[in-house]
């Protein structure tokens, strides 16, 4: 009977243990998760915003060149549009509203002035 006891007794400590290993981990997870989204914010953030911010100037840019006819700038000629249409077929409309958009002068300094 003494045996059968100290058996469940060490079985209960050690799930306790467990328990315990565990809940650690997820917390040294969770801290790790945080400290990289610091480290980051405080590295690399602006450059993604930056680089983000130029892919879409670059692929505004090379949708106007490729149906600028749409807003009556002929560049290239239909043959070539045709050949790209279905690959510009999902942006077309985004990319007519932020080409007809207004646009103020603050949009021009989006950074923080300081």
């Amino acid at each position: 009977m003494n045996l059968r006891y100290k058996r469940v007794k060490v079985n209960q400590s050690e799930a306790k243990r467990q328990q315990w290993l565990e809940e650690l981990e997820c917390r040294l997870r969770d801290a790790g998760c945080a400290l990289r989204d610091i480290l980051y914010g405080m590295t690399l953030y602006d450059w993604v915003l930056e680089l983000q911010k130029a892919r879409g100037e670059v692929e505004r840019v090379f949708t106007l060149l490729v149906f600028g006819d749409l807003l009556g700038i002929p560049i290239l000629t239909p043959y070539y549009t045709m050949r790209l249409l279905p690959y510009m077929v999902p942006r077309i409309e985004a990319w007519r509203r932020s080409m007809l958009r207004e646009r103020d002068l603050t949009d021009l300094f989006d950074q923080e002035i300081g």
